[in-house]
């Protein structure tokens, strides 16, 4: 996938190996415009979600499949035409992320709702997005409008935006439904838990953040 979660903090790694913040809230842009080509492709990307939800729930799960390589295809290109064509930009970087999430949300949810996966799986990865969403407000009282990207978290997307499928596939009759479904509930598992890790770094990052700098100040009412 493409660069994913990133945002007006820059990262690096501590002696440990843990993604460390380096703590300014400055952050490299090369264009604040609204109307770019990765942009464009990110609003896309975010109109197809409803669209993909109602695949899964029609039980049109190679349509689904199909549109979701789309959608990651463009996930892939609109990173690298920003940075061939230096037009990295703040709503960009909250876009991918966004979009990447909600088809994740999308997916699990479709198929708790077919009974091809338990409801707790959903819980557990709507928490998780939940506990970093509670992060925000503290992140904005120092001037931060996300945090930086981290292998861990990029890792756990990838895991699932490529596991949930693989769980669709093991739900049919066909031939190779088993090793889609082996395959798909491995890697579930793993993303599940590389998802929750990278959600303890964002606290940790964010109490790091919190200690180092004081709160903005607000301006005369």
């Amino acid at each position: 996938m493409a660069d994913n979660e990133q945002g007006c903090a820059t990262a690096g790694a501590d002696p440990s190996g843990q993604p460390a913040v380096a703590l300014t809230p400055e952050h490299q842009v090369d264009t604040h415009r609204v109307w770019t080509v990765p942009n464009v492709l990110s609003f896309l990307r975010l109109i197809g979600v409803p669209f993909f939800f109602v695949l899964i729930m029609q039980y049109r799960d190679f349509a689904a499949i199909i549109f979701l390589a789309i959608a990651s295809f463009t996930d892939l290109i609109d990173g690298r035409i920003a940075r061939r064509f230096h037009q990295i930009s703040e709503l960009g970087e909250m876009l991918d992320p966004a979009a990447d999430r909600l088809y994740i949300l999308a997916t699990v949810l479709g198929l708790a709702v077919r009974g091809i996966i338990p409801w707790w799986l959903l819980a557990l990865l709507v928490g998780r997005d939940l506990m970093i969403l509670l992060l925000v407000p503290a992140l904005r009282s120092r001037g931060y409008t996300s945090l930086p990207v981290n292998f861990i978290g990029k890792a756990a997307t990838f895991c699932l935006l490529y596991a949930l499928p693989l769980v669709l596939l093991g739900a049919g009759p066909w031939v190779f439904s088993l090793p889609a479904k082996v395959l798909g509930w491995a890697m579930g598992i793993w993303g599940t838990f590389l998802y929750w890790w990278a959600g303890f770094l964002y606290v940790k990052q964010t109490r790091q953040i919190l200690a180092a700098q004081p709160a903005l100040r607000k301006g005369p009412a």
